[in-house]
């Protein structure tokens, strides 16, 4: 594991190295540096079709027979079709994909059966080098030689095809054939129903499928317009057949699914008129078919496609106004790293507001929730700090699901409950984050307050799939035990570690709000639940690797209800010990998507006592330093991130530093491989802008730890204020080797805290830090680290006693430090 960390480090330094020398081509604006391919091979799972901004419920783009849980891969498979509403960066199954369309150039020798019409026999390899996208646009070319484009509207997909004069199968000539199958990317497609025009070439229709991650079923429903070539004819198919007898279609069955059966419509043309193009406009729907008619008709009533593109290109500009760059001579790698990551970070949650078939309320309705648990630390707040409007709609909908359904949701996806909570009830945290950074508009405090105490006092009969499991444990006994008696609902019983921790984190952002709003007995309560981590803490616990003990004594630990411990190895389910041996398993041992060395590290609101509980600044920092070093670190998971930080509780902010520039841009950069997990709708993406920024978040708090930006200067224009906060690099070395805080002026007085509060964005400022080439004494004070806990006293009274110590400081003057 030393040769990969080794490797890895090189690389690291070959592609900072570059900068030096490299220059950016001028003119070029964000948009211009965005590669949506990036992420979409080696299990990334990133849609890189066309897409607006968290509105695009359309989502339009290529279908390959494999991985293609985001529609399409750079591996080199087959396109079987082109779909039109998708998720991005998924883990687990794929999802949607919902009623792809293909096209042939013709049928050989006129016959309408010689055409192919399952994907297996339908689909094509693609032409390397053709293969293109940017925000709200995507192109390939198949090795028909049929190139395709793409663009969307919110609702809608615009699809350009172009044919070649002479097609490339024998006996062919030009006399395209287009259909649509009543199919989607996992084949869960249980019914499904298509009409076909004879004189327009319209068709409607719809079909029942099932999430990828949920439970239950949802409906969607199409209507497909044709323009640019005259009707010779219209049909539909089912298995391998195709008629013209017939111009509607029903498949209904509660056991068949898609892939036993395919059925759809297809339309066939004369040669088209101009440029051999054909242009198909789908409108999406999860409402009505005439629904999904409105929307095409409203949103793209021309066919325009320069005009859709160029509209959709616009909406990005838009998003990416918010930030300015001064990038001081860094390469095109790391620019382009920064601004996909930024925009991978605004695919998802989509907004399907006015498209809920359950209730009408009148409030924001968001979906593709996968899953609160990895969005929480890092995507959300990348949205609140870029688009506060978003994120308050956003707050209003999760807030909307807890009034119509009971229960805030951990995952959501296609208006069905996630299949698993990962963890803990982790919207409570992107609440009190809104709450803490002025995300208020509109939003009932009093219900988000009352949905918060639901997730922490009432246990739900599924708590798989919503709120949280063992909460008689929980209250009782202060810890989640393995094998625990749970009578009061069902789910997964495994994860004992991990749930612990982040209930407790849970509970900790809980009383954060509680005191907010004046509830003081709910504050001590909650507060002395959030340090029910350290009953799981074995303070005798050792630790080995492949035999030899790694030095570091103290772990949690799997505890039964007797209060007795279990035992699981410190270091397993990390990618030195069964790696993924405690994923979606429900028999995977007692941590989740990680090893019980890295939970042991998760106590986001007490880090103080977590520090004086491992032996201290010094020791916990060389423990830090082997959870990274050792390569039992794996940052394509999320729960690692906020482990690049922690090194600021320590007084070290400069390890963090070094930390953030070895996984940037060794393990995030501009290549097809360019992340080190599947982006889990984003999350990759946000870690690797919040970083590049240097202003990474502790979510959950008013807290922003404080690195150098990638990048000269970095400006970002508060979307609630107007006001613009900059933080400049002084000395700044775009090779990477001065990646030390020397100095740091807030609008030119002093500032030795190594953190942030979000009234710098709000208010606006300067933040100048000073670099060199070796680590200072710039935040390592005591009083310079981020605000935590007191130390535990002995038993739980005396955790109910410990206080909050966040300043309260009502502005930026109050909280310059003058040294």
């Amino acid at each position: 594991m030393c040769g990969r960390i080794n490797a890895l480090l090189a690389t690291a330094v070959v592609l900072a190295s570059t900068a030096v020398n490299a220059q950016n081509a001028t003119g070029k604006e964000p948009i211009d540096y965005v590669d949506p391919l990036i992420g979409t091979i080696n299990g990334g799972h990133v849609f890189p079709g066309a897409t607006l901004p968290f509105a695009g419920m359309a989502k339009a783009g290529p279908d390959v027979i494999g991985e293609n849980q985001g529609g399409f891969s750079t591996d080199g498979s087959p396109v079987y079709g082109f779909s039109h509403m998708h998720d991005s960066g998924t883990g687990g199954a794929s999802s949607m994909g919902n009623f792809p369309i293909f096209a042939q150039a013709g049928c050989p020798n006129d016959d309408l059966n010689a055409c192919n019409y399952t994907s297996w026999e339908r689909a094509t390899p693609y032409v390397n080098g053709t293969v293109r996208g940017r925000p709200g646009y995507f192109t390939i070319t198949l090795e028909s030689q049929i190139t395709v484009e793409m663009t969307v509207t919110n609702h809608t997909a615009l699809y350009r095809f172009t044919f070649p004069e002479t097609p490339t199968t024998p006996n062919t000539t030009l006399i395209p054939l287009i259909l649509l199958e009543l199919s989607d990317l996992p084949n869960t497609r249980t019914d499904g129903k298509i009409k076909i025009s004879s004189s327009t070439g319209r068709m409607t229709g719809g079909g029942r499928f099932s999430p990828s991650f949920g439970i239950g079923q949802y409906q969607s429903f199409f209507c497909a317009d044709f323009s640019g070539a005259a009707i010779k004819d219209a049909g539909v198919f089912a298995n391998s057949r195709a008629t013209t007898r017939a111009k509607s279609l029903k498949v209904i069955s509660e056991t068949e699914r898609a892939a036993e059966r395919p059925a759809g419509g297809w339309v066939q043309f004369k040669k088209p008129d101009n440029g051999n193009q054909v242009l198909v406009r789908v409108g999406m729907s999860f409402i009505s078919e005439a629904r999904a008619c409105h929307n095409a008709e409203h949103e793209i009533p021309t066919h325009d496609f320069a005009g859709t593109a160029k509209a959709a290109a616009t909406a990005w500009r838009d998003k990416f106004s918010v930030i300015s760059l001064k990038p001081g001579g860094v390469s095109d790698v790391l620019l382009r790293a920064f601004w996909s990551g930024v925009y991978r970070s605004m695919i998802s949650p989509q907004d399907y507001t006015g498209e809920n078939p359950y209730w009408h309320s009148g409030e924001p309705y968001y979906d593709s929730y996968y899953c609160i648990w990895d969005s929480f630390r890092s995507i959300h707040p990348l949205i609140t700090l870029l688009d506060p409007h978003s994120q308050t709609l956003m707050v209003r909908g999760l807030l909307d699901i807890y009034r119509h359904e009971g229960k805030l949701p951990d995952c959501r996806m296609s208006f069905c409950k996630g299949r698993f909570t990962q963890g803990g009830s982790n919207a409570d945290i992107v609440i009190v984050d809104a709450y803490l950074k002025n995300i208020t508009k509109g939003i009932d405090w009093n219900l988000a307050y009352e949905a918060l105490v639901s997730d922490a006092e009432i246990e739900p009969m599924n708590w798989d799939v919503e709120g949280r499991g063992g909460l008689e444990s929980w209250k009782t006994l202060g810890y989640i035990p393995t094998e625990n008696l749970d009578l009061l609902g069902v789910g997964t019983e495994t994860r004992s570690i991990s749930r612990t921790v982040e209930y407790a984190y849970n509970d900790f952002v809980i009383a954060t709000l509680a005191k907010a709003l004046g509830h003081s007995a709910d504050y001590n309560k909650y507060l002395g639940r959030s340090g029910n981590w350290k009953n799981m803490y074995k303070a005798d616990q050792t630790s080995f690797i492949n035999g030899t003990d790694t030095g570091f004594v103290g772990f949690l630990q799997p505890r039964y209800m007797n209060g007795t411990w279990g035992f699981q190895e410190p270091v397993w389910c990390s990618p030195l010990l069964e790696f993924t041996g405690c994923y979606l398993n429900p028999s995977g041992g007692e941590t989740y998507e990680g090893p019980a060395w890295l939970y042991t590290f998760f106590v986001p609101g007490d880090m103080k006592t977590l520090i004086a509980t491992l032996g201290g600044p010094t020791q916990f920092v060389k423990r830090l330093d082997y959870f990274h070093d050792s390569g039992m670190a794996y940052i394509g998971d999320e729960q690692a991130f906020l482990k690049v930080f922690l090194y600021h509780y320590a007084g070290r902010p400069a390890k963090s530093a070094e930390r953030a520039h070895f996984y940037i841009p060794s393990q995030f950069n501009d290549t097809l491989n360019g992340i080190p997990g599947n982006d889990d709708s984003g999350a990759m993406g946000s870690f690797e802008a919040l970083t590049m920024m240097g202003i990474f978040p502790n979510a959950g708090q008013d807290v922003y730890f404080i690195t150098p930006p990638f990048f000269e200067e970095v400006t970002i224009r508060n979307g609630q204020t107007g006001k613009t906060a900059t933080i400049r690099n002084i000395n700044f070395d775009p090779s990477g080797k001065a990646i030390y805080i020397q100095s740091v002026t807030l609008n030119g007085k002093p500032y030795t805290r190594n953190w942030l509060q979000h009234s710098f964005f709000l208010e606006g400022g300067t933040l100048e830090l000073t670099l060199g080439a070796t680590e200072s004494a710039w935040g390592t004070r005591p009083e310079d680290v981020p605000p935590s806990l007191g130390p535990l006293g002995n038993g739980t009274n005396a955790t109910a006693q410990r206080r909050w110590e966040m300043p309260q400081i009502p502005n930026l003057r109050d909280a310059m430090l003058v040294s």
